[in-house]
């Protein structure tokens, strides 16, 4: 059967998990004036009782204001994403509300072109997984402890996970120094991918294949439910804030009357 084009399906999910205060946000933005323009956001704050709610409400402003400047025949898409990192970490920095309760926040951002193109770019450990069907085929690595160890091979990513210092990271925005960002670049998104992008309190329970085994068989509200139930339940009381954003393309059967 051939296919023409795709169409989108998505969806955001949010979840307090076990803690007393939500600091995760999360946001799929539709261009208002360019059709097909996506941007995914999932930002994970860090900061006693409200300064990572403000860090990541911070992200969440600064990809909204400049979503809506964004020019995709004009604009850099890596140097847009790089900017919402870099402002929204300047911004957290000004806005610090003490010593005990300085805020942070990871980031993790993905641009979706109309021509089907697609950049993302990310600090600190909240993850964008990129499938084609269920299997694996980019996902981002964290700016954490565990990651450099696991970079050194002094261990696995399985251990990882399980690790008592996996909550360490090596750089986030809101710290004395810049962020590192890291960024990717999709040429071209095809009927059968799907993009994932989720906090630590979602990842951190589920395998490479569990994943893309749960977003290649559910559509993406379903998805979003079933992990989130099931991270719940594999946490054991102790689970973290959860959110993730779900895009899905989904083929179009090619018929006589198709554009």
């Amino acid at each position: 059967m051939k296919f023409k084009g795709y169409r989108l399906s998505a969806a955001t999910a949010i979840h307090k998990g076990d803690r007393d205060y939500q600091q995760d946000q999360v946001a799929l933005l539709s261009h208002a004036r360019i059709k097909g323009c996506l941007l995914g956001v999932v930002a994970d704050g860090m900061g006693g009782r409200s300064g990572g709610r403000k860090a990541s409400d911070q992200v969440m402003l600064t990809a909204k204001q400049l979503f809506e400047r964004y020019a995709p025949e004009a604009d850099d898409p890596v140097a847009s994403l790089k900017q919402l990192i870099l402002e929204a970490h300047t911004v957290i920095r000004l806005t610090a509300i003490s010593t005990e309760e300085e805020p942070h926040s990871t980031a993790a951002a993905f641009l979706i072109n109309p021509a089907g193109d697609c950049y993302w770019a990310h600090a600190g450990d909240s993850r964008i997984y990129h499938y084609h069907g269920n299997q694996l085929v980019k996902r981002t690595l964290d700016h954490s402890y565990v990651q450099t160890l696991v970079n050194r091979g002094e261990l696995t990513p399985e251990q990882a996970n399980f690790h008592p210092q996996s909550n360490i990271l090596t750089g986030c925005l809101g710290t004395e120094t810049e962020p590192v960002i890291d960024t990717h670049f999709i040429s071209r998104l095809k009927p059968g991918d799907t993009l994932l992008a989720c906090s630590d309190g979602v990842w951190h329970y589920f395998t490479e294949v569990e994943l893309g085994s749960v977003l290649a068989t559910l559509p993406p509200r379903e998805a979003s439910e079933f992990l989130i139930e099931k991270a719940r339940n594999r946490a054991k009381g102790s689970g973290d804030n959860l959110s993730m954003v779900i895009v899905k393309f989904e083929p179009l059967e090619a018929t006589e009357k198709t554009a």
